[in-house]
């Protein structure tokens, strides 16, 4: 269940991807709506994007934290191999930031440009919706940081960052 996301819109967002124009890299953020963009961030993280907007109008929301409902183990067993020895991984940690998410879900490059619709990896609407949503500034970057383009479940064990410590 996504608890925690964050847009990012078009050429004229200093921090989006699509900022400097069309490149061999961002492509998947102009193209159609319901796909993954997924990218290397500094050499260290996957990162997943859902993108957002009709063909050759660049946008994007960032998948930063879930909350799991499945595949619980499998998970576990995914961020165990990035962790010290004997340090086990809380339910409410195992997708919380979205180098950790990309980390649990087995979610890498080669599933850039996946039809987020169908297949492995795929957005549902399971209609939970029950929680109070908070906007607030973007996270983890330097650049257009005064957007209000971050939204998280209020109070939620599985937010990421500084809502998390109110």
């Amino acid at each position: 269940m996504i608890v925690e996301a964050e847009a990012y819109i078009g050429e004229s967002d200093a921090a989006c991807h699509a900022a400097p124009g069309p490149t061999p890299r961002n492509a998947p953020l102009y193209g159609a709506p319901g796909f993954a963009y997924v990218y290397l961030n500094y050499g260290l993280h996957e990162m997943m994007n859902a993108v957002t907007e009709p063909t050759g109008r660049p946008a994007a929301i960032l998948i930063r934290a879930l909350a799991p409902l499945e595949g619980l183990d499998r998970m576990r067993r995914r961020r165990a191999r990035y962790r010290r020895r004997g340090s086990a991984v809380e339910t409410a940690d195992l997708c919380r930031g979205p180098g950790n998410l990309t980390v649990a879900l087995g979610i890498d490059r080669r599933l850039n440009r996946a039809d987020l619709t169908a297949g492995a990896l795929r957005i549902e609407d399971h209609g939970i919706r029950d929680a109070p949503l908070t906007w607030s500034r973007r996270i983890g970057i330097r650049v257009a940081t005064d957007r209000l383009w971050r939204c998280t479940w209020t109070d939620h064990p599985s937010v990421s960052g500084p809502s998390r410590r109110r």
